[in-house]
């Protein structure tokens, strides 16, 4: 899955560390996600919505894999 989320935080001005404090999850994780290394649970993926006021389809971008 891909996402928006570096540049959605930069451009509110919040750095990893406030962004993980206010979720409530570590600064890695959201280094994680940011890499698309991770991918939220949906819980997780509602609060990053909701925090920046968009929908999660804003944020997040689902892209079928192409050997289904």
């Amino acid at each position: 899955m891909k996402n928006r989320l570096e540049k959605i935080r930069k451009q509110h001005g919040i750095n990893q560390e406030e962004l993980a404090k206010a979720l409530e999850v570590s600064r890695q994780t959201i280094g994680s996600l940011e890499n698309g290394r991770y991918n939220p649970s949906i819980l997780l993926a509602f609060k990053i919505a909701r925090f920046f006021d968009m929908t999660i389809e804003e944020i997040f971008i689902y892209v079928e894999d192409e050997k289904v």
